[in-house]
């Protein structure tokens, strides 16, 4: 009966002990494993964002679609000014600009004659604009352009992307743009009391509950809420 006693207290002892370790290091693995998660969320964040800022250059406007957007990434062109040479303090003072030069260059491609050319001395200032990839200019070769509205770890779930005009105190046009994904898809898999605890603490917080880049409610520059 004695022996049956202690092994029953043994079993009960390593119990506590299990327990008492799994209370310390489930919190610590939990955020080991989230920041692992979080990095690649951002960088697939980073990724949108790159793209849908070109998008308003060109376009004067954000896009809400992934379609739109990553179609825009593979076929649309960047411009890009070749230079060579500088003007001159001289030059400057007789109130040459880069303007002036370039349309003194160019009557004279379209004349043959180069006379004013060699007058202004303008024989080596070149500016020449070159069309480059927008996919090779963001992102480099290689990169799979169709994985950035796919959520890292979100089991095929997209981001979700929206942007709304408005107007800012000022009276002029506002664009907001906002691309987010909340803890409870890319954290999917882990500890789930640990995704429970920390959304709720980001909502006691009036934050929101995930990471995002941008807002709909006030204007960040597209700032990611991580940052």
């Amino acid at each position: 009966m004695k022996t049956v006693v202690n092994v029953l207290l043994g079993l009960c002892i390593c119990a506590l002990v299990y327990v008492c370790y799994a209370s310390i290091m489930g919190p610590i693995n939990f955020e080991k494993d989230k920041k692992v998660r979080d990095a690649k969320v951002i960088a697939r964040l980073i990724d949108i964002r790159k793209a849908q800022q070109e998008y308003r250059v060109q376009k004067l406007t954000y896009t809400k679609s992934f379609d739109t957007l990553i179609d825009f990434v593979k076929t649309g062109q960047i411009p890009y000014v070749a230079k060579e040479g500088v003007l001159t303090d001289r030059q400057l003072e007789d109130g040459l600009t880069e303007r002036k030069a370039m349309a003194i260059i160019n009557k004279a491609k379209q004349t043959g004659k180069w006379d004013e050319v060699q007058k202004a001395g303008l024989e080596n200032f070149k500016r020449d604009t070159i069309w480059v990839s927008v996919l090779d200019t963001l992102y480099g070769k290689g990169f799979n352009v169709d994985s950035i509205r796919y959520v890292p770890f979100g089991n095929g779930k997209e981001f979700e992307m929206e942007y709304k005009h408005d107007t800012a105190e000022s009276g002029a046009p506002l664009i907001l743009l906002e691309v987010k994904t909340p803890y409870s898809v890319y954290l999917d898999g882990l500890d789930k009391q640990e995704i429970i605890n920390l959304i709720d603490l980001q909502t006691k917080l009036e934050k929101y509950p995930g990471l995002m880049i941008g807002s709909l409610t006030h204007p960040n520059n597209n700032s990611g809420n991580w940052e």
